[in-house]
Parts: C-alpha cells; structure tokens; sequence
C-alpha cells in the first residue's frame, strides 16, 4: 500500500515543496543547505505553532500581538515619553523617528521580497493580518529597533523584556516562519543601533 504524502509547504519561490510533516526527514533525502535551512525553519514553526492549543492563552497572546500592529505600541510609547520625559524630549523624538524607519523599513522590504505567509495544513494561522507578506517581520523589526533606540532612556532589560515576546507572539500565532522573526530583529537591531548614534 502506498504511503499517502503528507501536506507540502514552500518557504521560498526558487524551492520545492517540503513535506510539512516531516520536513527534516525530507531535507536529508534531498540533501542541499537550502533543503536543510527551509527543513529546520519549518519544524521550528511548527513546533512553536503547536504550543497554540489553550483558546484563553491563545486570545492572551493575540491580543498582546496587536498591540505591535504597525509599530502602533513602540510609536505611542516614544511619543509619550517625549510629552512626560520634557528634559529629553529630542531623544525620545528621535528614537521614535527611528522606530517608524525600522517598520517603514522591514515593509519596504516585505512587498520586494513577497515571501508568503505560513499556510501549513492543520496549523492555520491564528490572527488576521493586514497583508498576506511575511518576510521580514515587522513586528520583530519595530520591537528590536524600540529596544535598542528607547535604551539610552530606559533599562535595556526591561526593553527587550517585551521586545522578545512580541516577536515570539508571531511564531506562536502562526503568521510567520522563525527566519522572518530573526530578520526583522537583525534589521530593526540594526536601524535601532544606527538611530542612537
């Protein structure tokens, strides 16, 4: 009897689908860094994907998640502290400018490159958003961009306390893949850095 192929995913347009199943086992069939790397991508997101299954903790995180909506959160919060922290307005201006770069940035990015969301069979995608595009996250670009910018005006710690979860958020609602996570927070890290200097 002929065993029935399993859902199929493709991570990028210049690569044959993966078996979503077993996309390790498959990647060592087919051999090649590109298998591996999309192998391994793939079965990160699956496993935080499936972390998803309690409806309370699901709602939790969703609505934690739509508070980095177009870097709506990072952006109040610098324009706040510019209006409470009077000394060190221009700072507080200025990182804020810097994280509305990191997002305008990573969605520049995100129609060049077009990569799609995650549409993996049984593990559908647990938030609407605004675009079906996914690479990098802007979620992670805003995030780690607030980190490093606000950080000259407030604990770093405490910064990428939220920071981390909000991009995590994106993993564990399914609308991205881990290297859209690590991308945005590699770009936003850096437009961040640049922003204080």
């Amino acid at each position: 009897m002929a065993r029935r192929a399993g859902p199929r995913v493709v991570l990028t347009a210049a690569t044959e689908p993966l078996d979503a199943a077993e996309p390790l086992r498959e990647a060592g069939r087919r051999g090649g860094a590109r298998a591996w790397l999309n192998a391994v991508d793939l079965s990160v997101y699956r496993a935080f994907r499936s972390l998803a299954r309690e409806e309370r903790r699901v709602a939790a995180v969703r609505r934690f998640s739509g508070l980095g909506e177009h870097g709506m959160l990072w952006l109040g919060f610098g324009i706040g502290g510019s209006l409470v922290d009077r000394r060190r307005a221009a700072r507080w201006r200025s990182a804020t400018a810097t994280v509305g770069i990191a997002y305008v940035s990573s969605s520049t990015i995100k129609v060049a490159i077009g990569r799609q969301r995650p549409a993996v069979e049984n593990l559908p995608a647990l938030m609407a958003t605004p675009t079906g595009l996914s690479f990098p996250s802007s979620h992670s670009s805003s995030s780690f961009a607030a980190a490093q910018a606000y950080s000259g005006l407030l604990p770093a710690g405490v910064l990428y306390a939220v920071a981390v979860p909000m991009a995590l958020s994106r993993l564990f609602l399914g609308v991205h893949y881990p290297s859209d996570i690590l991308a945005g927070a590699a770009l936003g890290s850096l437009i961040g850095w640049m922003g204080r200097g």
